[in-house]
């Protein structure tokens, strides 16, 4: 993958009349974003459903849930070469058709298998958004606004997350908080998944009305292309032959990086491969996709009926917005480095206190109203404290830490990492859950604690630097 080092030394800014523009730009893009979330999220809603409809146990459960993960990885590791190939557009026009085949296949599944086959589809397509809606962004953004509009990413996916717990909400109000009720022909569940049709064929449209990355364009000979787009974001009073020529000169220059050129050092990898990983490893390891996959789930197990249950994930999933917004706000002012320590501590207290919470023993199926409390104001913090620091910074960071030399074959390695860490959580909730959910959360705070230390001894500060800068 080649698609993420950007030449940065020519026009810094874009001109306030064409800034509007980038930003329409960048939200069309980061509408993969909503799809991430919204596709990762929704099954949220279903998951007791499906343990019902095919009476399969928590291990079962979980593969079912986690598995839509490996097609994240596999997407997101062929992501790159696809849109180098064909054009960022293009791949973006491929997991659109993906998240509407997924999003149908899922509504309409003939047994386990196939609903299974439909997830790995949805995640193949969500690996895509995760690679190329960052990448094009970067490529199209001002250097001087790169973090908060790469921040739009993250903000999009918040924000899918958010609509598919309000669409599981209404839709399980609807049939008076039967998760298996019948609404339109269908059990409610399965409305739930399908639903994902209407942002994704959005997500299509807005494909075709924003311009294909100038690095792209520049790439396959189309120069007065990437002139007409550089002037559509640069705006007209910007030297076009002299930014085409710097984008010409910094790919003809670059080093296609391969997995080879990531090894290095005492321990396989280059030092700052290992940060990049464990950055990716850190942001799954404190557990905050049991919150977006399992939290319905979760609070069902400790007593909440089921429409309170989805209710509550909608109010996380608000939480995650207003920190996310907040943390995009602060990120190229107070960096990257300081937002991560803030989040730390924070992720370090929720997770302590919901520990806590679930130790408690349940009276008549539920918990004592005190620690009910706790457990869902600590939940709250959690998410809070996660949206403004390590679900933004991370993606930010992942695109700059690396030297240009590295970046597309470290990057790829991160990714994977992220994945399988992601994959790790989900999968192993569920069991987990059921041995004990207190030790579970002390794990979870465990891993919050750690990356204290391992970003203040191993993460550099990066706001303010262009990507030439990280070497």
């Amino acid at each position: 993958m080649t698609i993420t080092a950007a030449p940065e030394s020519g026009a810094r800014t874009a001109h306030p009349e064409h800034l509007r523009r980038v930003v329409f730009i960048t939200a069309a893009a980061a509408m993969g974003g909503f799809l991430f979330g919204y596709d990762s999220s929704v099954v949220n809603g279903a998951v007791e459903a499906i343990r019902d409809r095919y009476d399969i146990g928590s291990a079962t459960l979980a593969q079912v849930i986690a598995i839509a993960l490996i097609g994240c990885a596999i997407g997101a590791a062929t992501a790159g070469r696809i849109a180098d190939r064909i054009g960022r557009i293009r791949c973006m026009q491929i997991a659109a058709v993906l998240f509407t085949v997924s999003a149908v296949g899922s509504a309409l599944p003939f047994a386990l298998w196939d609903l299974a086959l439909w997830r790995v589809v949805g995640g193949f397509a969500i690996g895509m958004a995760s690679v190329i809606g960052p990448a094009y962004i970067a490529e199209v953004a001002p250097p001087a606004y790169r973090g908060r509009l790469g921040a739009f990413q993250q903000g999009a996916i918040v924000a899918g997350i958010a609509m598919s717990q309000l669409v599981n909400w209404g839709l399980l109000n609807a049939v008076g908080g039967d998760q298996r009720g019948e609404l339109m022909g269908l059990e409610v569940w399965q409305l739930m998944l399908g639903v994902m049709v209407i942002p994704a064929v959005i997500y299509g449209l807005l494909s075709f009305v924003i311009p294909e990355s100038p690095r792209f364009l520049v790439s396959v000979g189309k120069y007065d292309r990437a002139r007409a787009v550089l002037r559509e974001v640069e705006g007209s009073s910007a030297d076009l032959d002299g930014r085409v020529a710097e984008i010409e000169t910094a790919m003809k220059s670059e080093h296609k990086s391969s997995f080879k050129d990531l090894m290095g050092g005492g321990f396989f990898f280059k030092p700052i491969v290992w940060v990049g990983i464990g950055l990716s490893v850190f942001q799954q390891f404190v557990g905050i996709n049991v919150a977006f996959y399992y939290s319905s789930t979760l609070w069902q197990s400790v007593g909440v009926d089921p429409s309170a249950s989805f209710f509550y994930s909608f109010t996380t999933s608000i939480i995650n917005i207003l920190g996310t917004v907040l943390a995009m706000m602060t990120i190229d002012r107070l960096g990257r480095k300081p937002l991560a320590l803030i989040g730390s501590v924070g992720m370090a207290l929720g997770l302590a206190f919901e520990a806590w919470a679930f130790s408690a023993d349940l009276v008549d199926g539920r918990l004592p109203a005190t620690e009910g409390w706790v457990a869902l104001i600590a939940a709250h913090v959690f998410v809070f404290s996660f949206a403004i620091s390590w679900g933004v910074v991370v993606w930010v960071m992942l695109g700059e830490i690396f030297p240009n030399r590295i970046r597309a074959a470290a990057l790829g390695v991160a990714a994977a990492a992220q994945w399988v860490a992601n994959w790790a959580i989900t999968a192993s909730f569920p069991s987990l859950s059921e041995w004990n959910l207190s030790a579970t959360y002390v794990i979870y705070t465990v891993f919050a604690v750690l990356s204290i230390p391992f970003v203040l001894k191993f993460v550099k500060e990066t706001k303010g630097k262009t990507l030439e800068e990280m070497g």
